[in-house]
């Protein structure tokens, strides 16, 4: 399995392709010369970052407020460049998952591609992904990203007033109208 490991990378950024009602969405890790982009889904960006924010104020909370993690992302800290290229897909991502790695004080957060068990309900199995993304991050990137992701999702199209789906610029048939054109 090719592993893209990044502890830690000079930057770590979900970032988006297109336009709004048909974006794609990448997350993107930097050292260097090394570049890697991967694919998700939006509601994947959106889960990611509101899980490492929730993991970071739980840390903080065990910790007694100790762990050097700050509670908000640290002035200077936004990153508000877009997407570096070539964005060239290593893989779709299917199965994240997080964790806090307390010997080292990072976030770790890894991404295995989308194999044919995710399509099935059953719960996915990580070992049987064939890529990986690995980044390890400390406590003021891993702030830095969650708000940069969680700004991203929320710049998209406008909710409907009505029934909270996303509004196209040419309105949408809303389904608690009942057939009724507002």
């Amino acid at each position: 399995m090719p592993v893209f490991e990044y502890d830690p990378p000079e930057r770590f950024v979900a970032g988006t392709v297109g336009e709004p009602g048909s974006r794609t969405f990448f997350l993107q890790a930097r050292t260097g010369a090394r570049l890697t982009s991967v694919a998700l889904e939006k509601a994947q960006v959106s889960a990611l970052a509101e899980r490492v924010g929730e993991l970071l104020d739980e840390v903080v909370r065990r910790s007694a407020g100790q762990a050097p993690v700050p509670a908000l992302p640290p002035a200077g800290s936004e990153d508000t460049a877009p997407l570096e290229s070539p964005i060239e897909e290593e893989f779709r991502v299917g199965t994240m998952s997080l964790a806090w790695d307390g010997e080292r004080d990072v976030v770790v957060i890894e991404c295995f591609e989308v194999s044919d068990s995710d399509a099935e309900p059953e719960v996915p199995d990580p070992s049987s992904a064939s890529n990986l993304l690995r980044v390890s991050l400390d406590g003021a990137a891993a702030r830095a990203f969650a708000a940069r992701a969680l700004a991203l999702v929320a710049a998209g199209r406008p909710p409907c007033p009505f029934c909270a789906g996303p509004l196209d610029a040419q309105g949408h048939v809303c389904p608690r109208a009942n057939g009724y054109r507002r």
